[in-house]
């Protein structure tokens, strides 16, 4: 009887320091990865691994962002529609592409993109985070404006490397959960499942990541619209390096936008990804109208 108790606790404890079969496992990307490269370590395929990170399977991973490589039961589960980042509720369809998205080629330059993208120099090196007169280095990744078409050599080869541009905020390696996001962005006049929803949508709560279109951390904050929120919303100098921070950043524009429209959601979350100006001005795009299903659906999710 004594074994037995010893062998029932043996395999008791051998249970315990058993890995969860959902758990995924966080990658940062490092030069020269690509979805494939992180898939194939992992022995799964990149339709998996993107199902599961909400993107599509040619879809170019940034150097230092975040992967969630998935178990093969969460793989599964991605592949057939149904990733639940808050338990239940509707499905949610994969993320659509970053606005604006643009990786500098050899012979770009700023004012060079400005021209070809009829926005002024100074207003495209403001929105992200740089001077004027900066010389671009290739693999750098930019927001162009939204709508605009593309730069003559856009149809060229993206280059391996990615460069991310030295401005604020800052991605740094911290992750909120819904609750958290939830309760700061209340505290900053939006709502708080709504919030929750777009930084899910956005990063997956994660402060590292550095979206295709310079994009950064939970809320996915433009270095431009952090300054702008800083110079005419935030009651105080905000940390550009916080994760909590980001997130208030990101709820202060969303309540703003939530004013904009008249209490909205729909029309804010299309707003804070496409635009405001852009939106009453041209509608939704078909990508902006796919990520406010999904927001919506996720708000549901997280009680809203």
């Amino acid at each position: 009887m004594r074994a037995l108790r010893i062998s029932l606790v043996a395999a008791a404890l051998a249970l315990l320091a058993t890995p969860a079969a959902h758990a995924h496992v966080l990658h940062t990307v490092t030069p020269g990865e690509t979805l494939w490269t992180i898939a194939a370590q992992a022995n799964l395929t990149t339709r998996t691994v993107a199902a599961y990170n909400g993107l599509s399977e040619d879809a170019n991973v940034v150097l230092g962002s975040t992967i969630k490589v998935p178990s093969i039961a969460e793989g599964q589960a991605a592949l057939a529609g149904s990733p639940s980042p808050a338990g239940g509720g509707a499905q949610v369809a994969a993320e659509p592409a970053a606005l604006g998205a643009y990786v500098v080629r050899a012979g770009d330059t700023l004012s060079g993109l400005a021209a070809q993208t009829r926005v002024p120099t100074a207003q495209m090196a403001y929105m992200n985070g740089l001077e004027p007169t900066a010389q671009l280095l290739i693999g750098t990744v930019l927001k162009l404006p939204t709508g605009a078409a593309a730069p003559a050599r856009a149809s060229q080869p993206e280059p391996a490397t990615r460069v991310i541009p030295q401005a604020n905020p800052l991605p740094t390696p911290a992750r909120l959960d819904a609750a958290q996001v939830s309760v700061l962005a209340a505290q900053h006049g939006a709502p708080g499942a709504l919030a929750a929803a777009i930084a899910w949508q956005e990063s997956g709560f994660n402060n590292a990541m550095v979206s295709p279109a310079n994009a950064r951390g939970v809320m996915q904050i433009l270095p431009g619209t952090w300054d702008w929120v800083n110079s005419n919303l935030a009651p105080a100098p905000l940390d550009p390096a916080s994760a909590a921070d980001n997130v208030r950043a990101g709820s202060l524009y969303l309540a703003s936008l939530m004013r904009e429209t008249g209490g909205d959601a729909r029309l804010a979350a299309a707003a804070y990804y496409q635009g405001l100006a852009s939106v009453q001005a041209v509608g939704m795009f078909e990508d902006t109208r796919r990520y406010v299903d999904n927001v919506l659906a996720l708000q549901a999710r997280f009680g809203g």
